[in-house]
């Protein structure tokens, strides 16, 4: 039953209710033959009601009744039909609307609670559609990434396989191309692998208690080898007191420095690369540099830096390859150490990549303390 015929009938049963029950009444005590004397004197004072007197009174009851039924009408139809209108929007899959209440009543409070429903609900579909444009984007840019390699590879291995390469040394050197790219090829896959699933949370973290120091210069060393082939100049400082420790994954805090300084060697441009890795301690944290000399960033892209999927225009260069996640894969793996990483950089002149990592801190807990692990 709607409201508006609830509130009919209680209209018809508010007016005529004590009308039959005072007819009623008057029709007993008139027929009555009881010789009470409160009977009898409110006898007399029924029969000394005159018509105007009891149509007035019919009036104001009437009158009473329709402005309470109208009170609660107007206080809860509207209310409930923004809440219909609002539940067929949302129905329609329309979220672009807003339930307007400036009451302190239950239904007030129920508009508002829908509103931050569709407020949650908006915000969720438009994250959906976010995501859903970054995966096709990601998914065109390996595409585009893989092309590069594969054409190299089948290219290179037509060549052998017609006798192009005739000499060994030209052999080998087809050889070494197509597993190059073969590598290339591996390392896109694997990055996408890894980011895949850090989104999903599926990355098993080994953190270990390490001297930030003896971390840093064995990974330096390692990076000066391999960058030395390329003909980047790495330079390290250290200005900790060298007895720091950290709680980090060794392995995905590697990561984290590969892909920065893969980067700048990516995006080096034609001048001699120097990249220069610096470690400081602010306190609570360690706080890792990582300068170069390179193109630098165009001031308009600097906020999208960790946008997954996100590439300058100059990474389109086909010979730069990657697939655009590099950058957001290093974010989350410091995230996911409690840390925070930023960017600055002046187009021309270079790039600083800057991260914190937590230091560690010994906790003394108590005997009957329940150390969860």
């Amino acid at each position: 039953m709607k409201i508006r015929t609830r509130l009919a009938l209680a209209f018809c049963i508010i007016i005529f209710i004590p009308m039959v029950t005072v007819f009623t009444a008057y029709i007993l005590l008139i027929f009555s033959d009881s010789t009470n004397a409160r009977i009898m004197s409110f006898k007399e004072n029924l029969s000394g009601l005159s018509v105007d007197t009891i149509v007035s009174g019919a009036l104001i009851l009437i009158l009473t009744a329709t402005i309470l039924i109208l009170w609660i009408y107007r206080g809860l139809v509207p209310q409930i039909r923004k809440l219909t209108k609002a539940a067929d929007c949302i129905k329609e899959g329309d979220l672009d609307f807003t339930i307007e209440s400036g009451g302190a009543d239950e239904l007030s409070e129920l508009c508002n609670t829908f509103e931050e429903m569709r407020v949650r609900l908006k915000t969720n579909a438009e994250e959906k559609l976010e995501d859903e444009a970054e995966q096709r984007m990601l998914i065109s840019n390996i595409a585009h990434d893989l092309k590069t390699p594969i054409t190299a590879i089948k290219g290179y291995s037509e060549g052998l396989l017609d006798g192009v390469a005739k000499s060994p040394k030209k052999q080998e050197d087809y050889v070494r191309t197509i597993h190059n790219k073969a590598i290339e090829m591996d390392n896109l896959i694997n990055e996408l692998t890894l980011y895949c699933n850090l989104d999903s949370k599926r990355i098993p973290y080994n953190f270990q208690k390490i001297n930030i120091s003896d971390y840093f210069q064995d990974c330096t060393c390692d990076l000066s080898m391999d960058l030395s082939h390329k003909n980047v100049e790495l330079e390290y400082n250290d200005y900790t007191d060298g007895n720091v420790i950290c709680v980090a994954d060794p392995e995905q805090l590697a990561r984290v420095v590969n892909n920065i300084v893969n980067n700048s060697v990516k995006y080096k441009g034609n001048q001699d690369l120097i990249i220069a890795f610096s470690i400081y301690d602010t306190g609570d944290a360690v706080q890792v540099d990582i300068n170069d000399n390179g193109m630098g960033i165009k001031e308009e892209d600097l906020p999208y830096v960790f946008k997954r999927t996100y590439r300058g225009d100059q990474s389109r260069n086909t010979n730069e390859g990657g697939s655009g996640i590099g950058l957001s894969i290093v974010k989350r793996i410091v995230e996911d150490h409690g840390g925070s990483i930023w960017v600055s950089s002046t187009e021309g002149v270079g790039t600083k990549m800057s991260f914190t990592l937590k230091k560690y801190r010994k906790v003394a807990y108590a005997e009957n303390t329940y150390h969860r692990r």
